[in-house]
């Protein structure tokens, strides 16, 4: 299911929304969003649950607006700020723009002090919020893309594509810290995960149980490979199947039903995930 989160909810209460509205409690979702932002939540139901790693490792792609010249301890609108205000006289769209290139590429990232990284085995924002003052350790992230849409000082609108586990409070951050004027995110909003978009995403006021979709349609970036009719009676308990298919990870279909996400190797599809019954 691909929902289109509002702002003022975290993730986990779109899920207990969810589950009232589908009568039941197997229900996901993949990639947190903070209360703030808004935008594309998948949302996995039933034996679906079991692609979840298959969505987080996509890429992400987020519009976002950060305020210039101001610091916050949560790197957003709802932490504290730290220090006054810096000027921004002498600040040009063409300096914004240079340093907004330099943060893409691979690199070490510094999660947000208050984030969900574990520290000493507790949640950070738990120690943050308790008064230690503890940095997440940093974590390999790629800025793929990152385009300037809008330079209105103090606001700053951008759009980045991320890989997985990269926080854009911490690329605000970053920013502003490159432009020595300091940063803060404002505003977030996901526009696609991998090539879901929120486009096609149903609003969470909207959702109705006919809203969930086939558990294929969040595997489009996968290869597929149609099963006869043995093949799935195997690929249901387990077995591997022949295949000429190249290595990597292939969906399983019979009839156009997602049986198993397998994975192709020495000529055989060994099943990883299986969502069919025998």
């Amino acid at each position: 299911m691909l929902v289109d989160k509002p702002a003022g909810l975290t993730s986990h209460d779109v899920v207990h929304r969810l589950r009232r509205v589908l009568g039941t409690r197997a229900v996901g979702h993949t990639g947190t969003l903070d209360p703030f932002a808004t935008g594309l939540l998948v949302v996995l139901v039933g034996r679906a649950t079991r692609l979840a790693r298959f969505v987080e490792a996509h890429v992400k792609r987020y519009g976002a607006t950060a305020r210039l010249g101001w610091v916050t301890d949560t790197d957003d609108l709802t932490g504290a700020p730290l220090g006054a205000p810096a000027t921004l006289e002498g600040l040009t769209e063409s300096a914004v723009r240079a340093a907004l290139q330099s943060l893409v590429g691979p690199q070490r990232q510094r999660p947000p002090r208050y984030s969900a990284k574990h520290v000493d085995g507790e949640r950070s924002y738990r120690l943050a919020r308790r008064g230690r003052a503890v940095d997440p350790a940093p974590v390999d992230v790629v800025v793929h893309q990152a385009e300037l849409l809008r330079f209105a000082p103090p606001a700053l609108e951008f759009r980045v594509t991320v890989s997985a586990g990269t926080y854009v409070r911490a690329l605000a951050r970053d920013l502003g810290e490159r432009l020595g004027i300091g940063a803060h995110l404002v505003a977030l909003r996901r526009e696609a995960v991998g090539p879901l978009s929120v486009d096609d995403a149903t609003p969470l006021d909207r959702v109705t149980a006919g809203s969930v979709l086939p558990p294929s349609a969040v595997l489009g970036h996968l290869p597929s490979v149609e099963l006869a009719e043995q093949e799935r009676l195997a690929v249901s308990h387990g077995r591997a199947v022949p295949a000429s298919t190249p290595s990597g990870d292939v969906a399983l279909l019979h009839a156009g039903e997602l049986v198993a996400v397998a994975r192709a190797e020495a000529g055989w599809l060994r099943p990883a995930v299986v969502l069919g019954v025998p």
